[in-house]
């Protein structure tokens, strides 16, 4: 296919989500917590010759750049006419200096012959070590040592309001600078924009929110903080012509990033833990209708026969409004605290059932591939 015609496939794709739109492809391509593998957080970012201290912007640009790699996929579909052949792109931040890069899943999903362009001009191909789409993230390898590494800051939440800048390849254009705040935390998209997308409801939650323009070809690509440290792997944003606003883009959080990228680089896939029960956020009118002492969490719909939940005592209609003392006030919520845990840990859950708080211990299970 043409690469003008991949484009509306993958804009068609966001389109399930209403408005969400997965940053990957450009139109025109040119040349919890596994903190130890990552680079210790910088404590500030470094004032290169020539760069004044009080632009902090060009100071991690210059800094953080030569971490951030452009990621030129080929892309092959068959149709009525035949196999079609086009080209995407995305953007990658360096994990490891002996070729380990993290980039979103979207970007190299079924995708052959990529290649990664580095910030020094030289290009090398890339293989995928691992693919997690619950999560938008992926690994490539490529050939090669010496590397430069990004910090990773993943003990730390970042602030509301602080200084946020994007480094990527919008529209092909590599190593594009925007600048902007966190504008919030924890955010997940609602259902009516993630549709029946059990990965997308899954992957666009506890996200963090920024003003930094992100484009497509932003996706993989990184959101640093002022220090030069990674706070998020940008992963999509809400187009103006369909929301009315300008600006919101949305990142995957350091920690969740390096967390899934060690598990992918040990063994190729991502162990998921499975609680076993299907939610919603919990209506307000369904609060106060119940007299419930909370007015928000997740409220249980289903409960997995054999599940960790079920012999543990989750019913449906209890609402879980924390798990190991971590507030769960939506799916998001209990999705991205879970991801802290693996299968075989017994955690325990607090759920509101008929106007009571009750405690329950639960022993997490490995996420069937068709829960």
């Amino acid at each position: 296919m043409t690469l003008r015609t991949k484009t509306r496939l993958s804009i068609l794709f966001a389109a399930v989500l209403v408005a969400a739109v997965f940053a990957g492809c450009s139109e025109e391509p040119s040349g919890r917590k596994n903190a130890a593998a990552a680079q210790a957080p910088r404590e500030e970012a470094p004032s290169p010759a020539g760069i004044p201290e009080d632009e902090p912007v060009a100071r991690v640009a210059a800094a953080v750049g030569p971490s951030v790699v452009q990621v030129n996929v080929q892309v092959s579909q068959q149709t009525p006419l035949g196999t079609q052949e086009g080209e995407g792109l995305g953007s990658g931040v360096i994990y490891r200096e002996n070729g380990y890069i993290i980039t979103n899943d979207h970007v190299v999903r079924g995708g052959s012959d990529i290649t990664v362009a580095f910030a020094d001009g030289s290009t090398e191909p890339a293989k995928v070590v691992g693919l997690d789409p619950t999560s938008e993230i992926a690994v490539l390898k490529v050939d090669r040592n010496n590397l430069p590494p990004a910090s990773f800051k993943t003990q730390e939440l970042p602030i509301v309001g602080q200084l946020a800048v994007a480094i990527g390849s919008p529209a092909g254009f590599e190593a594009t600078v925007t600048s902007g705040i966190v504008s919030a935390i924890g955010r997940d998209f609602p259902q009516e924009l993630v549709g029946n997308d059990g990965n997308a409801a899954k992957a666009l939650s506890d996200l963090i929110q920024t003003d930094a323009a992100i484009s497509p070809g932003n996706s993989g690509g990184a959101l640093v903080d002022r220090d030069g440290n990674i706070i998020g792997i940008n992963v999509a944003y809400l187009p103006p012509s369909q929301t009315g606003a300008v600006n919101l883009g949305f990142a995957i959080p350091a920690d969740t990033a390096v967390s899934v990228a060690d598990q992918l680089i040990e063994t190729g896939e991502v162990t998921t833990p499975y609680l076993g029960v299907g939610t919603v956020p919990l209506p307000p009118e369904v609060a106060e209708r119940f007299d419930l002492p909370v007015n928000s969490g997740a409220l249980v719909q289903t409960v997995a026969q054999g599940s960790g939940a079920e012999e543990a005592g989750v019913r449906e209609n209890d609402v879980i409004t924390a798990l190991e003392g971590a507030e769960i006030a939506s799916y998001g919520d209990l999705f991205s605290t879970l991801r802290d845990y693996r299968p075989g840990d017994t955690v325990e859950l607090t759920v509101v059932r008929n106007g009571d708080e009750r405690t329950l211990d639960v022993t997490l299970g490995e996420r069937p591939e068709n829960p």
